[in-house]
This record gives structure tokens, C-alpha cells and sequence, in this order.
């Protein structure tokens, strides 16, 4: 079964120690993800880099702001420091790089005809956010037929007002256990 490592959102806005998205234990995430990408790379399989990236104007961000409480300034800025790539993560030459403005990977890229025109019928999840565009991603690639691993401890997050880090990476992969997803970790692939 033909696979693609999808490598989610690995930005510098999660490690900018001043962002309010900063991760903790942010280098271990993406050395655990450029372990994927070496055992992808190795193995032939496929890769997809997805970036999050809005117009300076906010203008494509369409509901993003609902949950902060007014319009206002945007995180995830066309060319700002935040949307860089993390410097450490393995960017391989020759896989695409895709950008979206939703959390859902899926939505207005070309990420669904991709996978089909390489044949994928597996796709492995990892990066950031675990419970926003990491778990979304899942979910959308479940329910258009693709058999889907989320990589445990290749994903992180910054937790939420209610919950640690670690409180909703639990809560987060309970749900996609359920019924979306398999969960793995990098040991898994090795």
C-alpha cells in the first residue's frame, strides 16, 4: 500500500519563543519528524510538506478569527518569520510544498489530487498543530477513503486554556483513535 508522510505545519511560529504558539519540546518534535522524512525518503515513499500562510491583509482567513473574540491582527503572515519552515526540519528537493489558509489541509489545496495522481491509499500525519490542523487533516483524509496513521509523538501543540500539552495530545489522539485514525509512533517506522 503506497503511503505519504504528510509533515504539517513544521513553522517557526511553534518555535519562537516569544509566539504565543511556542511548543515545548519543539526541537525533539521535528527531530522525530526528520526521522519520518529519512525513513520516507529511504523507503521511496511519498512526502508532502503543508505550510499555513494568510494574505498580509488577513483577507483569506476567512472564520479563523471567531474563537479570539474580534477581527484584528492574524498570525501565520505571508512571508513573516512565523510561516518560515523551523530551521532544523529536512526539507528534501522534488516533494511538493503546499500552502492552505484553513486548518484542514484538504481545503483549497491541491493536497486530495496529489495523493491521487502518486497513488496514495495511506497517509501519516505529523506536525503542528496536534489538535487543530494536525487532527483536522486526519479527519478530512478519513472520510474520503484514505486509511490514516497519526504519528503520536511526531505532532505538538501548545495545549489550550482548559488543558496541558500533554492533556490534549491525550484527548486529541482518544478521539481520532475512536474512529479516524491509527495511532502510532516514530518507533513504529523503524
Amino acid at each position: 500500500m503506497k503511503k505519504a508522510l504528510l509533515v504539517i505545519d513544521a513553522q517557526k511560529i511553534y518555535s519562537l519563543k516569544n509566539s504565543d504558539y511556542h511548543v515545548d519540546g519543539v526541537k525533539e518534535i521535528v527531530a522525530r519528524i526528520n526521522g519520518l522524512i529519512d525513513i520516507f525518503q529511504r523507503e521511496n515513499e511519498f512526502i508532502v510538506y503543508i505550510r499555513h500562510e494568510h494574505a498580509l491583509d488577513g483577507s483569506d482567513s476567512g472564520r479563523m478569527f471567531d474563537f479570539t473574540g474580534e477581527e484584528g491582527d492574524i498570525e501565520f503572515k505571508k512571508d513573516s518569520e512565523q510561516t518560515e519552515f523551523i530551521d532544523d526540519l529536512k526539507i528534501i528537493e522534488g516533494y511538493p510544498i503546499l500552502t492552505k489558509t484553513r486548518y484542514d489541509a484538504f481545503i483549497s489545496t491541491p493536497l486530495n489530487a496529489v495523493l491521487e495522481q502518486n497513488g496514495i491509499e495511506r497517509v501519516v500525519v505529523c506536525g503542528f498543530m496536534t489538535n487543530f490542523c494536525c487532527e483536522s487533516t486526519a479527519r478530512h483524509a478519513h472520510d474520503v477513503d484514505y486509511f490514516v496513521d497519526f504519528v503520536s509523538d511526531a505532532t505538538g501543540t501548545p495545549g489550550t486554556e482548559q488543558l496541558s500539552p500533554e492533556e490534549t495530545v491525550q484527548a486529541t489522539l482518544a478521539t481520532l483513535e475512536s474512529g479516524y485514525a491509527t495511532i502510532v509512533s516514530t518507533s513504529d517506522f523503524e
